[in-house]
């Protein structure tokens, strides 16, 4: 037997705290009848109801994906675009990302079934490490890259303390390689990052996601997470929180 709002979380209804004021505001059914305590459990048998649609409960899924450029982090396109689930149609349980990468961006991808886990990655004090690997127009100069770690003010506020670490620079080309380490996860927000100091992003590629990396996969590639790797990325992401 599980918490009622345990259940909901997994299904991706909405977060652990979400479900809980679904069921105190008399949103929740289960075999037929409202619920409003919080304390109660159900078993896989019984129907369970939010605003008056059936949830379907599944077993919990975790999915690392090698995200190739041109592929939208969705479960779905209007523009009829390849989507990042095109490349789980063998799996049987409704996945969606954790998250995104850009249209231009590839590189480590989570995808799940399950909405607690999803939203304890997502919160916005998780603070889980995201390495990425950026390719520059231009080479930025040790000063311009101090002040992405020491935070660079953008539209929507000033970023969090980044780490840069220059891999390689090509002054015939005039572009460089640079590690960028953040915490965050704002929408193209390693992009503005590097415009707020005057350098494009011509390549974009996510390496790391906390305690995860593709290791080994090649672009469009897939491995299930184990039991250990989804406990270590849950303690991470609890411990700011």
């Amino acid at each position: 037997m599980e918490r009622l709002q345990k259940v909901i979380a997994h299904a991706g209804i909405a977060s652990r705290r979400k479900a809980e004021e679904l069921i105190q505001e008399g949103k929740v059914k289960v075999n037929g009848k409202v619920v409003k305590e919080l304390g109660i459990k159900v078993t896989p048998s019984d129907r369970v109801e939010v605003e008056g649609i059936q949830i379907e409960r599944e077993e919990p899924v975790y999915f690392v994906f090698y995200k190739p450029r041109g592929v939208i982090s969705s479960v779905n396109d209007e523009k009829g675009r390849r989507v990042v689930t095109d490349y789980f149609e063998f799996i049987k349980e409704r996945i969606y990302p954790v998250g995104r990468l850009d249209y231009d961006t590839s590189g480590l991808l989570l995808l799940t079934n399950d909405g607690e886990f999803a939203n304890e990655l997502m919160h916005p004090r998780s603070g889980v490490e995201k390495v990425y690997v950026v390719k520059t127009k231009g080479i930025p100069s040790r000063e311009k890259l101090k002040e992405l770690d020491r935070g660079i003010r953008l539209e929507d506020g000033k970023t969090a303390p980044a780490r840069t670490k220059m891999l390689s620079m090509d002054k015939k080309k005039d572009s460089s390689i640079i590690e960028i380490t953040i915490r965050e996860g704002r929408n193209r927000q390693v992009r503005r990052m590097f415009e707020a100091i005057g350098h494009q992003v011509v390549k974009l590629k996510r390496e790391r996601y906390g305690t995860l990396n593709l290791g080994g996969l090649k672009p469009g590639e897939i491995r299930e997470l184990t039991p250990h790797e989804v406990k270590q990325l849950r303690t991470l992401a609890m411990k700011h929180q």
